[in-house]
């Protein structure tokens, strides 16, 4: 009896997680929680006796069905001496795990194409389009209990070489037509930041840190009406220019028939004092007429007259 009771009781607690994870995978709408989500049942799915330094993959709910996600543990030590290879990351040698006391979880997660659909939503993708699925890594302790009920995460800083992301294997890893696409990194900022491919690997990506990756290119339906903008911007500030420059000319041409006009007004000033010195003027009444010297020369007599005598 107590055996049936037992069983009874371990199908309905089934029952219910099954039932509460997938209430709660519906109604993740944000990266961060599908994270947690993630790091949350990995942790509580996983057999704490697994061995160090072999690749696991983890079997999510059907309602989170199109994720994949794998998760190996390192010694700190070990991962920063040799490195590792996870899927599509490549940690080199050097690469550092803060804080990070003896071992740490990797978790990798590949969203596949209907989840990455969320980024969209989540983070400003406008004139751009996803040609990979999300892929992310992130670090975890595991330094006592694989089966913690709250586990941290930790920080991944790459050395002298940084972490490497091969999108090669992905279907649609490309933007095709020869379009070499763009290395999109997802910030927990909620920013996306480009970055070119490997010049010789146009699907292989850098990271110095951990976090979510993918490959973008512009958006080629968005290109007309951005066409369109960028004509409408030339109009106007073509427009702009022309009112601006023919004010500025307005400007010019008045000063300079200010300037002629008083350099005409000076010339006429001086000639006038230089006419009024030459011949004296005076006004007589209203009218400026020319007036004589106020002194004039007293004749002389030739001969002197000498009165008869009486």
């Amino acid at each position: 009896m107590d055996s049936i009771l037992s069983l009874i009781l371990i199908i309905v607690t089934s029952v219910v997680s099954s039932t509460l994870l997938g209430s709660n995978a519906q109604s993740i709408k944000s990266s961060h929680l599908l994270d947690l989500f993630i790091r949350d049942y990995t942790f509580k799915s996983l057999d704490k006796h697994f061995r160090t330094g072999m690749v696991q993959s983890v079997n999510l709910p059907a309602n989170l069905s199109g994720i994949r996600v794998d998760m190996v543990r390192y010694r700190c030590g070990s991962l920063r001496r040799y490195g590792a290879q996870l899927k599509e990351f490549h940690l080199h040698t050097g690469v550092i795990v803060h804080p990070c006391i003896e071992r740490v979880m990797l978790i990798r997660q590949n969203l596949g194409y209907n989840w990455s659909s969320m980024y969209y939503s989540n983070y400003d993708l406008s004139g751009y389009k996803l040609v990979s699925p999300i892929i992310g890594l992130f670090a975890y302790n595991a330094d006592y209990d694989v089966n913690s009920s709250n586990p941290f995460q930790l920080g991944i800083l790459a050395g002298e070489r940084p972490l490497t992301i091969d999108f090669t294997n992905e279907e649609g890893g490309g933007g095709g037509g020869g379009i070499v696409p763009l290395c999109a990194s997802f910030e927990e900022n909620g920013r996306m930041t480009l970055a070119t491919p490997l010049s010789s690997m146009p699907r292989v990506c850098v990271a110095k840190t951990h976090g979510h990756f993918g490959l973008v290119i512009e958006d080629s339906a968005r290109e007309p009406y951005r066409k369109r903008i960028s004509q409408w911007k030339v109009a106007v500030g073509s427009t702009i220019g022309a009112a601006l420059g023919a004010f500025l000319l307005g400007l010019l041409l008045v000063a300079m028939l200010v300037r002629v006009k008083k350099r005409s007004r000076m010339e006429e000033l001086e000639r006038r004092a230089y006419e009024e010195e030459a011949l004296q003027v005076s006004m007589v009444g209203h009218v400026r007429a020319p007036t004589a010297a106020g002194t004039r020369t007293t004749p002389v007599l030739e001969h002197e007259y000498i009165p008869p005598p009486r």
